[in-house]
């Protein structure tokens, strides 16, 4: 599973290609998938870089229980704070869009009420897909002390 393959799957249920509208319970599939495909990222991101990529010679246990240790609530609370700052540009959007389609995320699976419209949905997806190829880019370095920050617990000195 890639995020950008849920990105594809999102994408599908907002606009199946279909005539008329998609069903509300599709457009909020849609906005869960894709705030799916950012939160897997960063999971991956962070097994990734600290324990090693499939090429690496790494502990299947150890990627997996590292991928498995991102919290959602943490990493809101994380990309909220002030020490986002300290990130590069690549890396405080992600956070951006993170934080805010947690919060549709949210909406789209419990809000027993509320509409998503297509075309808002569609732009989310393009602006998820757009902050993964963003963050991506961003410098190994950079993103692993990210990683750190996510999913380590911060001590004041």
């Amino acid at each position: 599973m890639t995020p950008f393959n849920l990105i594809a799957t999102a994408q599908s249920l907002a606009d199946p290609g279909r005539r008329g509208r998609p069903r509300q319970t599709d457009l909020r599939r849609a906005v869960s998938t894709a705030y799916y495909a950012l939160f897997h990222c960063l999971a991956a991101c962070c097994a990734d870089l600290l324990v090693g990529g499939s090429s690496a010679d790494r502990s299947a246990a150890a990627w997996e229980r590292t991928y498995r240790a991102l919290e959602h609530g943490v990493a809101r609370r994380r990309c909220r704070s002030d020490a986002i700052k300290e990130f590069p540009d690549g890396i405080r959007q992600f956070a951006d869009v993170f934080l805010d389609m947690q919060a549709k995320r949210h909406q789209a699976d419990y809000a027993a009420t509320g509409n998503f419209p297509k075309h808002i949905v569609l732009q989310d997806i393009s602006d998820v897909g757009e902050a993964i190829a963003k963050f991506q880019q961003v410098p190994a370095k950079d993103r692993r002390a990210f990683a750190v920050y996510l999913l380590l617990n911060l001590r004041n000195y």
